[in-house]
């Protein structure tokens, strides 16, 4: 009676770490999906272009300048941007929405967010010129929001 109850206890123990398994394995492959279709959609292909447009200028900017240019700076600023924009589009769930004017905003919106950070720096939070930065800031905010709450 005691081996028999043993063998129960190891059968249970096999079969619900067999089926654990297989639905990880189901689980990963379709991560694996969802994260190849988002990066065959043009929004991630025009963040990956701009990415690599910043990386290229980075490195030319890295042979002729020191880390303090404002360029280089700004530069990889906006190049942080694009990273955890396409991190956020790879846990999107639906590919579908990702189109070229969705890439086209996100794009704008970091060059827009760069100029903010550049004019906030220069000028402080209370000046004109950074308050008109951040209206231009939002209004695609609240574009890119429409598309994807």
């Amino acid at each position: 009676m005691w081996m028999a109850s043993n063998q129960m206890k190891f059968y249970r123990i096999f079969l619900i770490s067999f089926f654990v398994l297989l639905f990880s394995q189901f689980s990963l492959a379709q991560k694996t999906d969802q994260t190849k279709a988002v990066k065959a959609t043009p929004a991630y292909a025009e963040l990956l272009l701009r990415k690599a447009e910043l990386e290229s200028d980075i490195e030319s900017f890295l042979v002729s300048y020191t880390e303090e240019y404002p360029k280089l700076k700004e530069s990889r600023y906006e190049l942080g941007l694009i990273s955890k924009d396409l991190a956020s589009l790879l846990r999107q769930p639906e590919a579908s929405r990702l189109t070229l004017a969705l890439g086209k905003l996100l794009v704008r919106k970091n060059q827009l967010e760069t100029d903010l950070w550049t004019v906030q720096n220069k000028f402080g939070k209370d000046h004109p010129e950074v308050k008109r930065a951040q209206r231009k800031a939002a209004s695609f905010q609240n574009a890119i929001k429409e598309i994807l709450p």
